[in-house]
């Protein structure tokens, strides 16, 4: 589904380089859901947009043989100066889908009114989130990409996020980031930590998470 071959990530900070992988190879299985767990400053997130394209590694390669989402929780692959709507018509044509009835989904689940038809600069962070976690139910994905989006909103938003993900979770697969260690159970067949550059797998997920909670403490 998606492979990462000798993948190395870094900024440049001070004159230094701050590594977030180093020459890292590792295969993301179809049929199977994985949690990305990692200490504040890890680079969970960024990893993550790698994984989506959102952003490109410094060296190496990122394959992908199935249709991935965007990052849920990261809105900033739209344009900030043109409206939802219109990010949203051309978000629907680049994948080839009906616009009318994306819009008609979004507009009800992510229930921002009428900041549809304004610019997204103009939109909050949550509310840039729920449209971006709405758009992206409305697009049928085999891998969904998830950073913390079911934090966004009150309970009862809460509530249809994980019940979308219940319905998307019998044909697709989920990638996903968060510091709820009961949603990683929940979702999660595999957990992969974060832990100096390097993605080391635990096909045991108690496992991975008792790792995660000892460099955490």
């Amino acid at each position: 589904m998606i492979t990462l071959e000798n993948v190395t990530k870094y900024y440049k900070t001070a004159g230094h380089r701050r590594y977030i992988l180093r020459k890292q190879n590792l295969h993301f299985s179809a049929g199977t859901s994985y949690g990305i767990l990692g200490v504040n400053g890890a680079g969970k997130s960024t990893t993550m947009r790698l994984i989506s394209g959102a952003e490109l590694p410094n060296k190496g390669r990122i394959r992908r043989s199935a249709r991935v989402s965007w990052p849920l929780g990261f809105g900033h692959g739209f344009n900030a100066m043109l409206s939802g709507k219109e990010n949203l018509k051309f978000v629907a044509r680049a994948y080839g889908e009906d616009y009318r009835r994306v819009l008609r989904f979004v507009a009800e689940f992510a229930e921002i009114g009428s900041y549809l038809n304004e610019p997204m600069r103009t939109y909050s962070s949550g509310m840039s989130a729920r449209f971006a976690f709405g758009l992206s139910m409305a697009i049928e994905f085999d891998c969904y990409l998830v950073d913390e989006i079911t934090a966004v909103g009150d309970s009862n938003f809460q509530k249809r996020c994980k019940e979308a993900f219940k319905q998307r979770r019998s044909t697709s697969d989920v990638i996903m980031i968060s510091h709820d260690m009961d949603t990683i159970k929940d979702y999660c067949d595999v957990v992969i930590v974060l832990i100096d550059g390097h993605l080391v797998t635990f096909d045991d997920v108690e496992e991975g998470i008792a790792t995660y909670m000892r460099l955490n403490r």
